[in-house]
């Protein structure tokens, strides 16, 4: 089924899609979803302790705002030159390394008390396509326990740890475990009609997403379409030598069973340039397993999915995005019960 832009009234009543992960993987897709519908929810992990954003929750307590800040830019219907200056980064000084969009969320959070609360108001000055939700409230750090026992903690520190160990990470946990996740999150993937995990990075983006309290089982209970978006290359220091399968089966391990019913993979070859370029990178084109992520449970659909004349291996929003609704409206009957009155039928 192909399917066209939506008019205005079309994109006021479309489906509600929650999108959870982290990371440009994250942004790049909400860039793409924002013109199918106005009921989008990014529901975002806020463990990231690098950069900026690291040193901004150090400083201050609050959790970090770079990924939320993505996604602002990503859905802010404003002037091209208020995006560009929320990603403005301060290169000399004292804010040496912070972006404007940064300091402003962390000033938010202190005149409104709470970084929820914050970003809130960030998306109503902003007027964004839908809103924006941090996973949890709550000051948590992420620690990665390997197959070989040992463990670090720190997102920013579990890719050069990893190569130092040469073993595959077993699982990953937050600090404090089970942080309970925040009520509206839980709301938005129970209402959704479509839910989407991913693209970005699986530990550091995705999963993190699933251990705060309540959000597997609130995935697990929704009568949404859940995809999970696969990434179109493996990632140096987290994901070497993993296929698709690999890839779902640390989804599912750090969730539950029914967590996700369809597997989105990119179909189109990598441009031997780049492949050039990640080699040095350690990281590949992922390997597709049909046979094993179907015996998983998900049906798995490939798709021309990436993105042409890029520096890097990356999903088109507006292809990613495309593709998502039409498999959505392919698995979804309309069912009419008189004027602008619609039931969806699964």
């Amino acid at each position: 089924m192909s399917i066209q832009i939506p008019d205005s009234k079309q994109w006021e009543c479309g489906p509600k899609v929650v999108v959870i992960g982290g990371g440009t993987g994250l942004s790049t897709l909400l860039r793409g979803l924002k013109r199918y519908t106005k009921n989008l929810t990014a529901i975002v992990a806020v463990s990231d302790d690098g950069g900026g954003s690291g040193v901004l929750r150090r400083d201050l307590g609050i959790p970090p705002p770079g990924d939320v800040r993505h996604c602002m830019e990503a859905l802010a219907n404003t002037e091209p030159i208020m995006e560009r200056l929320l990603a403005y980064r301060f290169t000399g000084g004292s804010l040496a390394g912070q972006s404007l969009g940064n300091l402003i969320l962390a000033a938010l959070s202190g005149i409104t008390g709470s970084f929820e609360e914050a970003v809130a108001q960030m998306g109503q000055v902003l007027a964004i396509t839908g809103r924006i939700l941090p996973v949890t409230g709550a000051n948590v750090a992420l620690e990665a326990v390997f197959e070989n026992g040992t463990r670090v903690v720190g997102e920013s520190k579990i890719c050069d740890f990893k190569k130092s160990q040469d073993c595959r990470i077993d699982h990953v946990r937050l600090i404090p475990e089970h942080p309970a996740a925040l009520p509206e999150s839980l709301h938005a993937v129970e209402e959704a009609d479509m839910v989407v995990l991913g693209p970005g990075s699986l530990y550091t983006s995705v999963i993190p997403n699933l251990l705060a309290e309540g959000m597997s089982a609130a995935l697990e209970r929704s009568r949404a379409w859940k995809v999970y978006v696969c990434n179109i290359m493996t990632q140096d220091g987290e994901t070497e030598g993993y296929t698709a399968a690999d890839h779902l089966q640390a989804l599912l391990d750090h969730g539950l069973p029914g967590m996700v019913d369809l597997c989105l993979a990119n179909s189109t070859p990598v441009d031997p340039a780049l492949l050039e370029r990640y080699r040095a990178e350690n990281a590949v084109p992922l390997v597709v397993d049909r046979d094993r992520v179907e015996a998983m449970g998900p049906q798995l659909v490939e798709r021309d999915v990436a993105a042409r004349g890029e520096n890097y291996a990356r999903h088109d929003p507006d292809r990613l995005a495309r593709t998502l609704m039409e498999l959505y409206q392919d698995r979804t009957v309309r069912i009419f019960r008189g004027p602008s009155r619609y039931i969806l039928e699964k």
